[in-house]
């Protein structure tokens, strides 16, 4: 048994001085995750105020305070006398083998953060990435997901996205309509140019400026081809096309103006 000089000296050894780091470190601990808390939500806030998309700002403000976190639970390791470079080269060996292990995952992540930061397309946008075309419904830390024009849904990693070409549809607010209608060469072409003309400035989606361009692009095998293209709201693309096609595929028959197929003249010799 311990007589009371001893457990005194135990106490002054050991008790007191362990006593007092688990206690420091215990306040470094809790002030630390106060103060963590507080700069990444004020971090939080001031990007929230910027053109950073959403999804973004929570996920610099999530991992700023994943960050302070581990300063701040290495600082209490140190408190208590822990050897925090050992634990450094532990969670640096530990970072290495999983970034090893994630690498695919981690393309995605960065490509991600580089979408949402260029911002090539946004949540509503029709695009074409990736060999898929349609409307983006989310963009994320690993993954986009978009919806077709048939409504399936697609779900594309950032790095298949980020690494390919990207065509967005909906950047600008008005797009190009590009046609080419066929007349037969025995036909009028001057006619044909006035319906067409006509059929298009009666279509009042269509726009004045620029000037819808009307023109016979070329000279084929069977047919004298017309390159139309009006301009119209990005909004307007799809309905304008079709109406257009029909209409005027229906004036070039109340003018009696021939749409050809290919022919073939076989010449036969005894």
């Amino acid at each position: 048994m311990l007589d009371q000089e001893q457990m005194m000296k135990l106490v002054d050894l050991y008790v007191m001085p362990w006593s007092i780091k688990i206690l420091l470190a215990l306040v470094i601990f809790l002030i630390g995750q106060l103060i963590a808390k507080i700069v990444s939500s004020m971090v939080g806030k001031l990007l929230s105020h910027t053109k950073l998309d959403t999804i973004l700002v929570e996920f610099i403000q999530s991992l700023l305070r994943a960050l302070l976190m581990v300063v701040v639970i290495i600082a209490a390791l140190d408190q208590l006398g822990v050897n925090t470079n050992s634990v450094i080269a532990i969670l640096g060996a530990a970072g290495l083998a999983i970034g090893l292990a994630l690498q695919g995952s981690l393309q995605n992540f960065a490509a991600g953060f580089m979408l949402l930061i260029f911002r090539p397309f946004k949540a509503g946008d029709f695009v074409e990435a990736a060999g898929v075309a349609g409307i983006i419904d989310k963009i994320g830390i690993f993954s986009t997901l978009m919806h077709t024009g048939d409504n399936k849904q697609v779900v594309i990693p950032n790095g298949t996205i980020y690494s390919s070409n990207i065509i967005n549809y909906s950047a600008h607010s008005t797009r190009r309509i590009d046609m080419i209608f066929s007349i037969g060469y025995s036909d009028d072409i001057r006619l044909a140019r006035d319906v067409i003309a006509k059929v298009i400035s009666a279509d009042e989606r269509v726009l004045k400026d620029p000037e819808p361009l009307i023109a016979v692009g070329e000279l084929a095998a069977h047919s004298v081809n017309f390159f139309v293209r009006p301009w119209v709201k990005t909004e307007d693309f799809w309905d304008v096309r079709f109406d257009l096609t029909e209409k005027i595929k229906l004036a070039f028959d109340e003018h009696g103006i021939t749409i050809p197929f290919p022919q073939m003249d076989l010449h036969m010799h005894k």
